[in-house]
């Protein structure tokens, strides 16, 4: 199930972002630039509100949804990354050439996923998965009254 959650985010690399401002949720769509195995790869601007959002609080949550399914991973961003894998990202991203003209003008992080949840709705009863990484445990999740397990 892991798997399928991080072939999922392979296939579906538009995610909305949830950072914060202070105390308030900041949310917009983000690109996965690359990814590589359970890091997520990302790319902007030191112009742009959500560089100085993570440089507050790097901790960080996404979500992928199509056809009744949703991955949502959450961790803390890292900037240092390699300067092979900045090139790589600009390189192989049709926007950031027309937006900027060298990598060098980027900020990169990664998100190392620390939580993991995937969710389907399309099969009777849904599937609910939890993948906590740092601890290594997995866990099945509520998804309705109809399916609850007696305790």
């Amino acid at each position: 199930m892991m798997q399928q959650a991080l072939q999922f985010l392979q296939n579906h690399n538009e995610v909305a972002f949830a950072t914060s401002d202070g105390h308030l949720p900041k949310i917009r769509m983000f690109q996965i630039m690359k990814q590589e195995g359970t890091v997520l790869y990302f790319a902007t601007s030191t112009e742009k509100a959500i560089w100085k959002e993570l440089q507050a609080n790097p901790n960080v949550e996404v979500l992928a949804y199509a056809d009744n399914i949703s991955v949502r991973c959450s961790g803390m961003v890292n900037f240092d990354v390699e300067e092979d894998v900045k090139q790589w990202i600009y390189d192989n991203n049709p926007v950031l050439p027309r937006l900027y003209s060298s990598y060098d003008q980027l900020v990169y992080f990664s998100l190392p996923i620390a939580e993991i949840d995937y969710n389907n709705l399309a099969p009777t009863p849904p599937v609910f998965k939890h993948f906590d990484l740092m601890v290594g445990d997995i866990g099945d999740g509520f998804v309705g009254s109809r399916f609850k397990s007696p305790k």
